[in-house]
């Protein structure tokens, strides 16, 4: 099983629009709860970063080829995502940038036969670790679709 193009292109490059979406906004801006009882920009972002520390772990798990089982993720539940909360912007974006450089260098130079380990999901079941990357790439572009709203909103009523 090969990682397609698509898949190695997303996960050393899509995070990086996020620096776009951001450009000009204050951190008073990128922390202001825009809609009650949803995230804001920030929180947003502290859940990507804080993810991917819970994504690269689970990737070793399911590297070590015993067909991991996960209990389903939740940021609330997950004390770095609450501990990050309370960082610095600029902290959390230098971590967001360098761990992600970390973890693509380190899927990119993978054997072949890697991407085909298996992990079970608590919704989706049993994946290879290609699906895995997939998922992780799509639950990012979900939230960075989100922060673009956000920002966009933000960037409109200043």
């Amino acid at each position: 099983m090969q990682l397609a193009s698509s898949v190695s292109t997303r996960l050393q490059y899509q995070h990086k629009s996020l620096v776009d979406m951001i450009d000009g906004l204050t951190e008073e801006q990128v922390r202001r709860q825009r809609n009650p009882g949803q995230w804001s920009l920030f929180e947003n972002i502290v859940h990507l970063q804080t993810y991917q520390h819970s994504f690269i772990t689970r990737v070793q798990q399911i590297l070590k080829g015993d067909n991991p089982s996960f209990e389903r993720y939740t940021a609330e539940s997950d004390p770095l995502f609450v501990d990050n909360c309370h960082k610095i912007f600029r902290e959390i974006m230098h971590d967001f940038i360098s761990m992600r450089k970390g973890i693509a260098a380190g899927i990119l130079t993978l054997p072949e036969t890697d991407y085909s380990k298996t992990g079970v999901h608590p919704v989706y079941g049993q994946m290879t670790l290609l699906q895995w990357l997939n998922f992780f790439l799509l639950h990012e572009v979900h939230h960075l679709f989100t922060i673009f709203k956000l920002a966009a909103d933000l960037k409109k009523t200043n």
